[in-house]
């Protein structure tokens, strides 16, 4: 929750190549005060079976810098092990699961707000945006 002074964040994952939120995704929270300062990680959480976040801490007083990592690889490989899954992972023989085994969303804060940042995903890209 945000007060006057700090902000908060939320995130959800929808995998795009099943249609369906991202279960068990590890996600971290990390801030700054500024764009020269050293990164703080603040905990993180793993996405639900809705591929929320609920539990992200509040960020700091004085953050001007937020992060969310998400470590979608082990996603990807347990999906792929998964007999269900889809051609996209398997597009290229030998082609790893995933082309980008992590996301590091930076956004920029302001103390009150509320940040929910939505990932689309899948294998082969992702997109990114300031939700609601």
């Amino acid at each position: 929750m945000s007060t006057s002074t700090t902000a908060s964040v939320s995130t959800h994952i929808l995998d795009t190549s099943a249609g369906r939120p991202a279960e068990g995704v590890a996600v971290r929270l990390l801030a700054r005060p500024g764009r020269d300062a050293d990164w703080q990680a603040l905990g993180g959480s793993v996405t639900d079976a809705d591929g929320r976040c609920r539990d992200l801490p509040a960020l700091p007083e004085g953050t001007a810098h937020a992060r969310l990592d998400f470590a979608v690889e082990p996603y990807f490989e347990n999906k792929r092990a998964d007999p269900q899954q889809d051609a996209p992972a398997h597009r290229d023989s030998g082609a790893p699961a995933v082309f980008f085994p992590e996301v590091a969303i930076t956004f920029a804060v302001v103390p009150g707000e509320h940040y929910h940042v939505p990932l689309l995903l899948n294998p082969f890209g992702y997109s990114v945006y300031r939700g609601s």
